[in-house]
């Protein structure tokens, strides 16, 4: 079965820069080495409509698991194989797994 994992987080103030380069050049990287996540890639916020987002960064995974369970239980279990930074605002960082409930459509 097919899992989304959103990760909404921002940098801890005044670690953009570092918040940014450990995401993108390493941490990204590093999920996929220790886990069998299958895809990893990150957003901005840019724009909005309705409720203000507290978060300005996404990023997503594609899992493929067969209990929904396991996609954090892995995440957490092979935590201290990755590099770990101050640069994310943790306590202010927000994970969902979300399952597929049907196939996906794409434009003819």
């Amino acid at each position: 079965m097919k899992h989304l994992v959103l990760v909404l987080s921002d940098p801890t103030e005044g670690q953009e820069e570092e918040y940014d380069r450990w995401y993108e050049d390493l941490h990204l990287d590093e999920v996929l080495a220790t886990t069998n996540w299958k895809s990893a890639q990150r957003f901005v916020l840019k724009d909005q409509l309705w409720n203000k987002s507290a978060h300005n960064y996404l990023a997503m995974y594609e899992v493929e698991a067969d209990d929904p369970k396991d996609v954090l239980r892995q995440l957490n279990a092979t935590r201290t194989k990755r590099q770990q930074s101050t640069s994310i605002d943790i306590d202010k960082t927000a994970v969902w797994v979300f399952s597929e409930t049907g196939p996906k459509h794409e434009k003819p």
